[in-house]
């Protein structure tokens, strides 16, 4: 009796040792560069470039899922893979976003990586801002307002002409926001709104320069308490 007690109890130990599965991290993106101009690559034909992406492995990871979007479409190109590389062949003149998630077959839980931008280089002579990083509030956040009954929207903006020109700030509690809160400057990527509490408000960043070309951050939101 006494040894069916001590198994029991050392098999409990075992069983409680055991470590549960971990889910992944976010693995960390190397190629293409973050904001740039994709000048390497195997030239397909007069439109199309084979980029080879590229990232770190990541801890607790089975597979990754690599997404890159065309910005001018919205339209991504989603590849599954075991490795740290993925050659796919991506159209010229045009910018485009990217971001792998890490995936374990253990646990449901995944881990998305930065979302990167780069323009894959053509015969454009002048491109489009690319789209506003939000900051914040995140996407689907609850803030609280200041003393003042404000929040601060802030966001991160890039063009690779360096002649951007102005940020226009759309905000509104109608999802899309339609109204123009502000126009405001280059060197200026944050704005303080007027909000009320228990109201979900919408917002998004249309980035401008020189030449006319636009871009759009996407539509936003985020809850007052």
């Amino acid at each position: 009796m006494k040894k069916l007690i001590l198994i029991s109890i050392l098999i409990v130990i075992l069983g409680c040792s055991k470590d549960d599965p971990k889910p992944p991290s976010s693995a960390l993106l190397i190629f293409p560069l973050e904001n740039s101009e994709c000048t390497v690559g195997q030239n397909i034909n007069q439109t199309t470039r084979l980029i080879n992406f590229q990232w770190e492995a990541s801890a607790n990871t089975d597979g990754y899922e690599l997404t890159v979007t065309n910005l001018n479409t919205n339209v991504p190109q989603v590849v599954t893979t075991n490795e740290t590389s993925v050659q796919l062949q991506v159209k010229k003149g045009v910018p485009f976003s990217w971001s792998v998630t890490s995936e374990n077959n253990k646990v449901n839980q995944t881990a998305t990586s930065e979302l990167w931008y780069f323009f894959n280089a053509g015969t454009i002579t002048t491109r489009a801002p690319f789209p506003a990083k939000i900051n914040t509030p995140k996407s689907g956040e609850t803030v609280l307002r200041d003393l003042n009954n404000q929040v601060e929207l802030s966001w991160t903006g890039t063009d690779l002409d360096l002649d951007m020109d102005v940020y226009e700030v759309y905000f509104s509690t109608t999802n899309p926001p339609l109204t123009l809160e502000t126009s405001v400057n280059a060197l200026t990527q944050s704005i303080a709104v007027d909000v009320q509490v228990n109201t979900v408000y919408y917002w998004s960043v249309k980035s401008k320069d020189k030449e006319g070309n636009t871009s759009s951050s996407g539509v936003y939101s985020f809850r007052v308490l």
